[in-house]
């Protein structure tokens, strides 16, 4: 036997579709990329971590004395497992060290050694296999953003006259924004980080373009004209380019240095678009100018008028006038020299320390204006500008197109390694600065790197980060889909992108090129509606950021079935005529539809199939996992069916789920990726299987077990009962039994919603579409009293209560079962740490966890002390400070743990002394032993060859080259852990044995060296706690909830209901054959809702529960009326569901036929047991001293404005007033009434509220005197 598992019935019509991507691809692979740990350091490539240290390093102090120069970082492996930081609140994360080299430039300090040194730089938090962070003990994910790609970008907006206003905007990485956009005078400026404006002109002149020819020749605007008496009369009558200048030097002392210093001086002879004529032209002689410049005589002029207007406008003449113009509209003030002024452009554009538009800034400023500067060049050019300005000028005169903001060619996403490495950035430039400060300090002194650094820098950022950030969020945990998607997420909120106050309807809105790569179908319903969405099932993100989708290459009217997909990005697909999956075509992929429906951007054109560029892969492309997991989704309207893909995340995993009989072939899939089951690594047979354990025996060749230094027996431990972020619970039960043979890949487990290796959020359950009685009016659902008996709908929810024992002012807490004034009752079920014992039931107000805190009396004498030590008189001093249990909790203690210090005396100390010593010896042993089997395991594969010359990391010779190896020679290298990757031996295939025996040895080395250090860190300081806290006691309480009215309950077509009444099994509608429905739901529901894919899935789900078979029916793509009629025959139920029913209660047939049949039913988060509340005395605000609100803080309900106006309608004065009074913030007179009611004693007259004494100090606050006259 090898599987078990049953294939579903497939109705795909689509043929050749390829597998899906790993769907936790974009976080894993984003975070292994930033971090490149499995790649050799010299081999990493420039990105991630690495690409942030290059950036930040070398360092040096201000005189260049020092260079603190970076060599290389590695990480030391965790010091707890994923699962005890869970439990002890802890971070998962990995020491980072990086190799440092600090060596002196300065001859001064010959005397200065070059120091290299490992140095510690914090503990950064480490992703787990299944994508997410554990924080502070909660599992959290770093959701990737959708932010404007850096680049530039074309727009328009209208004036108030309504003239349009046209604009280019650069987008960098990082540094200055700058945007270049028009008035209503049709003049041009240059914005510098949307402060200040300048003419563009005026920063041509800044970057080189000095003179009005230079600014006019770039455009190609004038004709340089000879200044000579004759030549000039031909151009009597066209209009000047540029002023006509004359310039000359003038000489002046400096007062404050006495130096001569020559200053140019201009006088304006004529102005531009002067008109030349006589008299004009002895100006122009008489003013000694060689040539002037005049307008060209062609059509381009009018095009570009803006650039004479703007040189209008222009206050400047010279490059020097034009750096000063612009130093003062940024800086305010006047430039200190001409150096200064100059620098300050070249600062903000042109120089990669300030200014950088990343690699993908630059590939769309290349893509959008036709350069081909190099990708390397990541700082504005001058080419850039100019360019720009000229798109800007083909925009303004309707000869180019403005961009579209929401096309995802203009949008990116940055994943959690981007994130993390821009968070890098900040923690090492501020890192940086600490260095350099600390150089500058210790000028003569030695010292080295570790002097330097100060690790708490670069883990302040990063812990931030992960604790504050919007991206970085508590996981949704509920089942594995919810998991999946959170993964999967892609919001376009967070810093640096929009907020939803001020995102508009377009941002928001489905866009054409969000066609398999975003869903059009899942976000949020409310204020993040568009904000938030999700990746489709193909979609992949690409190095840069862009999301990409695959296609098929079509050529000819011939789909190529063969080659793998192609992943195109939503620039690379615009303008390509795309048609969908399903067309018709034979099996060597040539299309035989005469005309073919296809994509072209927004459009759908019908053409012949040879004009066909690409196809879909897919017909559930356009949809994500949550949509693409709805049967029949084509014929669910898309609200519904946003419902319904947001409803599934909200699943309970139940007792005993069940697949779904009506699927969409995709269940498997999710619930292998979402990384909670365990899945078999190879061939191999089952050893062994408990409810804990399971254990394979894999096949393994020689080769393999000769460089492996595990067995081939391994041991998988199954998940029980662990409580997720949400509070339900994952709990594992085999699915293989012993001798049974697994293939890889096979799943070994089943629980937390999926059975049988594939997703079950819920039940199949029989249904009638028929009203009944009125208990199922506006979408409520009546139920049989079987699916609660049966345990159908029952799920286990576990609740976590921590205690922490501090140590406070007056002495230490302690945990015990000796409470004072506390009954013998109460702790019955106390061990002797206070802690309640694993099975104990509990009800509200139960003691979990006995804690006693010090009371601050007066301080005892001695001999009291003395006295209450001999007699152990504990109840004076102490008080009860104990964790209770709250109102509404009904539970079973599942485990409790109880975390504590190493307490250090001098006997724990001596204790401790001998038991390192014996641990030291023990791994001594162990180190030993594993170096002893890796020179046995070697020799037997190098053996009578030759040494080609093995090298250590350091470059020195180990094993010299050209002599045989012996065992002997083996023995006396000392450490294999760091010998280099090298040549072993002549032959390639021993090498690659080698070089892997080596790896596997590394990494087991790796592992008992992390055993040791965490044994020896729990003698040494005990379980790792937070600072103050000397004991963390947990208790784990289990509710086993079974369907309850009030509870909510939805199928997964947006088909929401609450349970609304449980019948009695024998009263609910039966069939012809006496079996009665589980569930009834009423048909009003449906028809103008839309969503008509429940009835399909209803009547497929019967015949299939007949058959005794499961379908799959992937969207868009799925079964066909007919195919549904077919197999309703075969399964011997009638058509459409169209059915007979009788009255449970008296027998009788209704009327009318109602539609019956098997439905997906899934139970909801939303729990009447977590809603549902009462209060009678509880607490009040400090201020108002009315009742606070809310079932967390055991408050009361609202009595609001209307519900004062309907009592006031009814004229129930005294009702009325006693609500305002006693019952909320009349202290005295609530007092009063409490007594009352005790004695029996006739009610008070109510006082005043306290909410009007409030009013009064606040108008005595104002300065009014106010008084209550009686």
């Amino acid at each position: 036997m090898i599987t078990n598992q049953t294939e579903r019935l497939n109705f795909a019509s689509t043929k050749n579709i390829p597998d899906y991507p790993d769907f936790l691809d974009v976080q894993v692979k984003s975070f292994k990329d930033f971090f490149q740990l499995e790649t050799k350091s010299d081999e990493r490539g420039d990105e991630g971590l690495y690409n942030t240290f290059m950036e930040n390093f070398p360092i040096t102090d201000t005189r260049n004395n020092f260079v603190l120069e970076f060599l290389d970082y590695f990480v030391d492996p965790p010091r707890y497992t994923i699962q005890e930081c869970i439990e002890r609140g802890l971070t998962y994360s990995v020491p980072l060290k990086a190799r440092l080299k600090l060596y002196c430039t300065d001859p001064e300090h010959e005397d200065f050694e070059t120091i290299v040194q490992d140095v510690y730089l914090g503990t950064i938090p480490y992703m787990t296999p299944s994508g997410t962070f554990v924080i502070n003990g909660a599992e959290r994910v770093v959701v990737s953003q959708l932010h404007r790609s850096p680049g530039v970008f074309f727009g328009q907006s209208f004036h108030a006259n309504g003239t349009k206003l046209y604009s280019a905007r650069v987008i960098p990485f990082k540094g200055s924004w700058i945007e270049f956009s028009t008035d209503i005078n049709s003049v041009m400026y240059a914005y510098i980080d949307r402060k200040k404006k300048l003419p563009v002109t005026t920063l041509f002149r800044a970057i080189g373009f000095e003179r009005d020819k230079d600014i006019l020749e770039i455009f190609d605007l004038a004709e340089e004209i000879k200044v000579s008496k004759t030549g000039l009369k031909k151009y009597i009558g066209r209009k000047l380019a540029a002023r006509v200048l004359n310039t000359w030097h003038e000489d002046f002392v400096d007062e404050d240095t006495g130096e001569v210093v020559s200053i140019e001086r201009n006088e304006i002879i004529l102005d531009r678009d002067t008109i030349i004529d006589k008299d004009n032209v002895e100006e122009i002689i008489d003013s000694n100018v060689k040539s002037i410049l005049l307008h060209k005589e062609d059509n381009n002029l009018v095009d570009y008028s803006i650039i004479h207007n703007t040189l209008q406008k222009d206050p400047t003449n010279s490059e020097k006038e034009a750096v000063e113009h612009i130093y003062r509209q940024l800086r305010n003030a006047e430039p200190p020299d001409e150096e200064t002024a100059r620098g300050i452009i070249d600062k903000l554009f042109f120089s990669d320390q300030r200014y950088n538009l990343g690699e993908v800034g630059r590939y769309r400023i290349n893509k959008k204006l036709g350069l081909d500067t190099p990708m390397e060049k990541q700082v504005l050019t001058k080419e850039d500008i100019i360019t720009i300005v000229k798109y800007l000028i083909e925009l303004i005169n309707s000869k180019a197109e403005i961009d579209d903001i929401d096309h995802l060619s203009n949008r990116r996403v940055r994943t959690v390694g981007e994130q993390l490495s821009q968070q890098f950035g900040v923690g090492l430039a501020r890192m940086a600065r600490t260095i350099r400060e600390r150089m500058n300090v210790r000028d003569n002194e030695v010292f080295t790197p570790i002097d330097l650094i100060n690790a708490k820098t670069l883990s302040s950022v990063i812990n931030s980060f992960f604790g504050t950030n919007q991206l970085s969020q508590f996981m949704d945990q509920t089942n594995p889909l919810a998991e999946i998607t959170h993964k999967r997420r892609l919001s376009a909120l967070g810093p640096g992108g929009l907020s939803r106050e001020r995102a508009g309807f377009e941002v928001r809105d489905v866009h054409y090129t969000h066609y398999g790569r975003l869903c059009p179908i899942e976000t949020p319903e409310g204020p993040n509606i568009g904000l938030i969405s999700s990746l489709g099932v193909y979609a992949k993100v690409n190095g840069m950021g862009f999301i990409e989708t695959p296609y098929r290459k079509v050529s000819n009217g011939v789909v190529d079935l063969e080659s793998t997909p192609i992943y195109l990005s939503a620039e690379e697909e615009e303008g390509m005529l795309i048609a969908q999956a399903n067309i018709k075509m034979e099996a060597s992929g040539k299309i035989t539809a005469e005309n073919v429906i296809a994509r072209q951007e927004g459009d759908f054109p019908v053409i012949d199939p040879s004009q066909v560029h690409y196809t879909d892969v897919a017909p559930n492309q356009i949809a994500s996992i949550s949509a693409s997991l709805i049967p029949f989704l084509e014929h669910d309207d898309a609200n519904r069916a946003l419902m319904g893909s947001n409803m599934m995340r909200q699943a309970v995993p139940l007792i005993r789920p069940e697949a779904p009989i009506v699927g969409t072939g995709l269940e498997r899939q999710v619930a292998s990726d979402s990384r909670v089951l365990i899945n078999a690594e190879g061939n191999g047979v089952v050893e062994y299987v408990d409810a804990n354990i399971i254990t394979i025996k894999y096949d393994r060749s020689e080769e393999e077990r000769m460089v492996s230094f595990e067995t081939d027996e391994k041991t998988y431990n199954l998940i029980k009962f662990r409580k997720t972020n949400q509070g339900t619970s994952i709990n594992l039960k085999p699915i293989v039994r012993k001798g049974d043979r697994v293939i890889p890949g096979q799943v070994l487990s089943e629980g937390y919603a999926t059975q049988n290796g594939e997703l079950a959020l819920g039940r199949n359950l029989k249904v009638a579409f028929m009203p009944w009685k009125g208990y199922n009016f506006e979408d409520a659902i009546v139920i049989s009293e079987k699916v609660v008996r049966d345990d159908i709908f029952t799920s286990i929810h576990i609740d976590d209560y921590s205690l922490e024992v501090r140590d406070t002012k007056l002495g230490n807490e302690e945990l015990t079962n000796d409470i004072p004034n506390v009954s013998e009752e109460a702790t019955k079920d106390l061990d002797e740490n206070g802690m309640i014992r694993i099975g104990a039931e509990v009800k509200p107000g139960d003691i979990l966890i006995g804690k006693i805190t010090p009371k601050g009396e007066s301080d005892p004498t001695p001999e009291e002390k003395l006295l209450r030590a001999i007699f152990g008189d504990k109840a004076g001093d102490v008080k009860d400070a104990s964790l209770k249990a709250s109102p509404s909790l009904h539970g079973v203690v599942l485990d409790k743990k109880l975390f504590a210090r190493a307490v250090k005396d001098k006997r724990k100390r001596t204790q401790d002394k001998d038991a390192l010593g014996a641990l030291e010896m023990e791994f001594e042993v162990k180190f030993v032993e594993l170096k002893d089997k890796l020179i046995e395991k070697l020799f037997n594969i190098v053996n009578g060859k030759t040494s080609q010359g093995v090298m250590n990391d350091l470059g020195e010779e180990v094993l010299p080259k050209g002599k045989k190896y012996t065992q002997k020679m083996l023995y006396a290298v000392e450490d294999f852990a760091h010998l280099s990757k090298g040549q072993w031996v002549a032959d390639d295939a021993t090498n690659k044995m080698v070089n892997d025996l080596i790896h596997n040895y590394k990494i087991k080395l790796n592992d008992l060296q992390g055993a040791l250090r965490r044994e020896k860190f729990t003698i040494t300081v005990g379980d790792e706690l937070p600072s103050g806290i000397l004991k963390l006691a947990k208790v784990y309480i289990a509710k086993k909830r079974k369907l309850k009215v009030g509870d909510k309950m939805a199928g997964r077509h947006g088909n929401k209901g609450i349970v609304a009444r449980i019948v009695r099994h024998e009263d609910m509608p039966f069939l012809e054959d006496g079996t009665p429905v589980d569930i009834v739901l009423n048909p009003l529901g449906v028809p103008s809702r839309m969503n008509i894919g429940q009835i399909y899935e209803t009547v497929l789900g019967w015949a299939g529960m007949n058959l005794g078979r499961k379908f799959a029916t992937p969207i868009f793509d799925g079964a066909s009326l007919e195919e549904i009629n077919a197999l309703t025959d075969e399964a011997g139920v009638p058509r459409f569901g169209h059915t007979h029913l009788y009255d449970g209660g008296t027998g009788e047939r209704f009327h009318q036929a109602a539609t019956v049949g098997v439905i997906y039913m899934l139970k909801l988060g939303h729990m009447v047991d977590d809603k549902m509340h009462a209060r009678s005395i509880g607490p009040y605000s400090l201020i108002t001293q009315q009742p606070l609100g809310g079932k967390a803080q055991f408050g009361g309900q609202r009595f609001g404005e209307m519900e004062v106006w309907a009592l006031e309608a009814y004229g129930a004065s005294s009702t009325l007033r006693e609500i305002l009074t006693v019952k909320s913030d009349d202290v005295i007179g609530r007092a009063k009434t409490y007594e009352a009611i005790v004695k029996g004693e006739t009610m008070p007259e109510p006082g005043l509220p306290e909410s009007f004494n409030v009013l009064m100090h606040e108008l005595k606050g104002l300065g009014l005197d106010i008084r209550l006259e009686e």
